[in-house]
């Protein structure tokens, strides 16, 4: 039999890579998507190594014309059944200072990729009724004022975006998880212009215990993890909150209190 695919964006290092070998493991090949060819060609290699086949696509998600053949991929390739949104920057610039350049750069990865990449896959695990998508956010999604809020607000707009669609997928026999991940120790850090080891140590999470974690909760069939949260209780408590507010969010008429 024809083992499954996924697909995995980010491939090449950090988050990405760690999920490619453990998915391998599970029974996976693998299609690698990253800029750099030559990491590409050196993890397939290695995948190679444990049973499972694997895809080089090489491609910049921030032009428009590289993430249309990944959608490609994703909606036409029928053993294609896992992907993981995972391709991301970061800034540490001071918020007010964030340069246009940086705040295009995210936006063009983190929000208009990210989302064009989950509804292609959402479309085509539809259709095929099966398929489990996985959005890599971050813990800023849910409290941005630790972190430069252009990076937070793209991370919030991914679960919000997964928020949206979990139902629809749901109800066509797709998995979505959305997961939010603290500190983690990746090259986002250097690349970003912040040196990870003057991070505080008891903050900051292993790749590999950080995707097992996560994995673990896709196993569970959560939602929405939240790798370092020692009771799941509270995340259950926000949502219950936030839910709360839904039949009162939308009326013909002002509050009481907003009335002149």
């Amino acid at each position: 039999m024809s083992r499954p695919k996924a697909l995995v964006t980010g491939a090449s290092t950090g988050i990405g890579k760690s999920y490619t070998q453990r998915l391998a493991r599970r029974g996976y090949d693998l299609v690698l998507v990253a800029r750099d060819k030559t990491r590409l060609d050196a993890l397939a290699a290695e995948l190679r190594e444990s049973g499972a086949a694997s895809e080089v696509l090489v491609a910049d998600l921030t032009q428009s014309a590289d993430v249309s053949r990944v959608e490609h991929k994703l909606e036409n390739d029928a053993a294609v059944s896992f992907f993981l949104n995972n391709a991301g920057i970061a800034t540490v610039e001071p918020q007010l200072h964030t340069k246009v350049e940086t705040i295009e750069r995210l936006v063009a990865l983190n929000v208009t990729a990210a989302t064009r990449l989950a509804l292609a896959a959402g479309r085509a695990f539809s259709a095929r009724k099966t398929g489990t998508i996985v959005n890599m956010a971050s813990a800023v999604a849910v409290n941005p004022e630790r972190f430069n809020g252009v990076y937070s607000g793209s991370k919030a707009f991914l679960l919000a975006l997964s928020h949206a669609l979990t139902r629809e997928l749901t109800e066509n026999g797709v998995v979505i998880q959305t997961v939010l991940p603290g500190i983690t120790r990746t090259e986002i850090w250097e690349r970003s212009g912040r040196d990870v080891n003057t991070l505080p140590p008891e903050r900051t999470m292993e790749v590999d215990e950080l995707v097992d974690a996560a994995l673990k909760g896709l196993d569970l069939g959560e939602h929405i993890t939240i790798p370092s949260l020692p009771d799941a209780q509270d995340l259950a408590d926000a949502e219950s909150a936030r839910l709360k507010l839904a039949p009162n969010l939308s009326w013909q008429h002002p509050a009481a209190r907003y009335r002149a």
